[in-house]
């Protein structure tokens, strides 16, 4: 089984930013690399170097169900998720996979038939075909409840600040429900070693790496530009390898 990971957060955390430069990375050291975007809200396209859009499945792929008690939608007859998968997902720079459920402002009778397809895809993807890096929603119900069923491993993202460590927690103890994913810290914006035993503190949660405050990362944010790109040698983008690097170790000794 590859990699399966997601990352959430509260909103202005940075998950976005940190997932599009993970799977970057991930994908230059030769991993097939499928990232699942369920944030509604812009913002990984950029970090991983495409045009923003707002397309998800489209409607051509799904069909109603004639089955009674099970979703209302799903997808046509004859295309499996991986299938899906090779159609519809955006390739992206290093061969980055994206696969998205269409954005908020998409809303109506359309989105809803593309969200079906999406939960069915991400339920049904094989485990030895991509490494899975996953956007998922701002807040602390839907991530674990919805779109994160996927995951083996999520990574909550932290900054030291109180709005952001009261999410983080909240977050954590969502790992209760049944048969959860292993539930992670990943201190971000941090100035100092003091930063990082906040966050171990204030969540209860094991923090695996922490991310510098980087004028790097909000200089390549404000430029619309991927931080891997243009600050490939930054300490940002170092934490973050280190992290792939981490990971990575740790899928291989599983």
């Amino acid at each position: 089984m590859r990699m399966r990971i997601a990352f959430v957060g509260k909103g202005g955390a940075g998950k976005s930013a940190i997932a599009g430069t993970f799977a970057r990375l991930l994908a230059q050291r030769g991993e097939p690399v499928l990232v699942l975007d369920s944030d509604p809200l812009p913002g990984l396209a950029y970090s991983l170097g495409m045009d923003s859009t707002d397309a998800g499945i489209p409607d051509e792929a799904v069909m109603e169900n004639p089955e009674e008690g099970g979703p209302r939608y799903i997808l046509r007859e004859g295309l499996t998720a991986a299938d899906a998968v090779e159609q519809y997902a955006a390739e992206g720079p290093d061969g980055v996979r994206v696969l998205q459920f269409g954005k908020i402002h998409d809303a109506g009778r359309g989105l809803m038939r593309s969200q079906f397809a999406y939960r069915q895809i991400t339920g049904q993807l094989p485990d030895d075909k991509w490494s899975i890096v996953g956007d998922l929603p701002g807040g602390t119900r839907q991530p674990f409840l919805g779109w994160g069923r996927y995951a083996t491993t999520v990574l909550v993202v932290v900054e030291p600040m109180a709005k952001s460590l009261l999410s983080a927690r909240r977050l954590a103890r969502l790992q209760l429900i049944d048969d959860p994913p292993r539930v992670v810290a990943l201190a971000n914006k941090v100035r100092d070693e003091g930063d990082v035993e906040m966050v171990a503190e204030r969540t209860g949660l094991e923090v695996i790496g922490a991310v510098p405050l980087d004028d790097a990362m909000a200089e390549a944010d404000r430029r619309g530009r991927p931080v891997v790109e243009d600050a490939r040698d930054s300490p940002v983008v170092k934490a973050i390898d280190s992290l792939v690097e981490r990971l990575r170790a740790e899928e291989e000794t599983a």
